[in-house]
């Protein structure tokens, strides 16, 4: 007699393969292949960002061959001296991040994935939140490398979120579960 698997397995191996598949192929691009998807995705981004008028912007680190919008945020800083950007700080397995003020120049520490993060920052709490997207569904919902931690951070912010990627991400679903957090802006190069 075959054994019955339990739902809940599958639905994890397929978000698994999901988040798999979307991370090979955003890896397989070129440098220029990328560059030019940064390039249209930005001029997308301009317009949302432009629209909310955020005071303070969290953002990632690029990793593993995301989006890469460091010279973005840079400009996006230099257009007003009263911005605020913010990276994110893993402190604690298991628990949400927290934000620490982000200056070009600034000392950084690397994580224990190799991410840099300011070393020591004023805390910040972002109105807005650039979320970086592995695979993602029309519903606004998003894979990210499976460790929850801007589930949980968004869980206990009052944020926009939006999730920033390459269209080559999209699924038709990600499985979604009830600790996901949904997406309020999805923005890719198209």
């Amino acid at each position: 007699m075959k054994p019955v698997s339990d739902p809940a397995d599958d639905i994890v191996q397929c978000r698994n393969r999901l988040r798999r598949k979307a991370l090979e192929a955003r890896q397989h691009l070129s440098v220029a292949q990328r560059q030019d998807l940064e390039q249209q995705l930005i001029g997308h981004l301009d317009k949302v960002v432009d629209e909310l008028a955020p005071r303070s912007l969290g953002f990632c680190w690029p990793y593993r061959a995301e989006p890469d919008l460091r010279a973005w945020m840079q400009a996006w800083l230099a257009r007003d001296e009263h911005r605020i950007a913010a990276l994110p700080v893993v402190l604690e397995k298991d628990s949400a991040m927290h934000f620490r003020r982000w200056i070009p120049g600034a000392a950084m520490v690397l994580d224990r994935h190799g991410i840099p993060h300011p070393a020591a920052a004023a805390e910040v709490e972002p109105e807005v939140v650039l979320v970086p997207l592995n695979a993602f569904d029309a519903a606004g919902y998003r894979l990210g490398y499976g460790g929850g931690f801007y589930d949980r951070t968004l869980a206990q912010l009052d944020t926009v979120a939006i999730g920033v990627g390459f269209e080559l991400g999209r699924v038709p679903s990600t499985w979604p579960q009830s600790h996901d957090r949904r997406m309020q802006w999805i923005v890719t190069e198209t």
